[in-house]
């Protein structure tokens, strides 16, 4: 199999905002036929797993309009064009924690939905947080919940924490959280 076994016939822009764009490609497949994928532009991210120095982990329950529910959360962020991943960890720790960081170490990455989505996300592991006062924008309603790394295994283990990107990102820091 090639390495990129479609082929692109023409793309546009169907819908674009400051946070993300829908490109509509009209592609052939590797079998033949023609169709159409549509993609949505997102960019990079960065998900945050909290750590105090007492161990404990900061979640947010997060209010997600777009489903209209409550999430468990770690905090995350969209990277702007030139922005360096572990800056933009350290102010979205700031904002929607109030969160400070005696260091940062970056976990992995993933993609976040490459089904239909070319966002890549990083994670890092935040140690020696201290909190203080968040700066979220308008649309972020939330509130600040410390656990043990033991609670946040079982939340994820029960269902109880469904969002996947801030599951996977715990998971991926869980051995790093283990050892001093």
């Amino acid at each position: 199999m090639p390495e990129d076994p479609y082929v692109t016939l023409r793309s546009e822009y169907v819908w674009r905002n400051r946070w993300y764009s829908v490109r509509r490609d009209a592609v052939r497949f590797p079998d033949g036929s023609e169709g159409e994928y549509n993609v949505v532009e997102r960019g990079s991210a960065v998900f945050i797993v909290p750590e105090l120095a007492d161990g404990r982990l900061a979640l947010i329950r997060n209010y997600r309009y777009t489903i209209r529910r409550w999430l468990w959360e770690v905090p995350a962020g969209g990277i702007e064009d030139g922005e360096q991943p572990a800056t933009v960890a350290a102010r979205e720790l700031a904002e929607e924690i109030g969160g400070q960081a005696e260091s940062l170490e970056q976990m992995g990455s993933f993609y976040t939905a490459p089904g239909f989505c070319d966002e890549l996300s990083y994670i890092f592991l935040a140690r020696g947080v201290t909190l203080g006062q968040p700066r979220r924008e308008a649309s972020e309603v939330m509130e600040v919940h410390l656990f043990t790394a033991d609670e946040v295994l079982h939340m994820i283990r029960q269902g109880d924490m469904q969002d996947g990107p801030s599951s996977l990102s715990v998971l991926m820091s869980i051995n790093a959280l283990r050892r001093p």
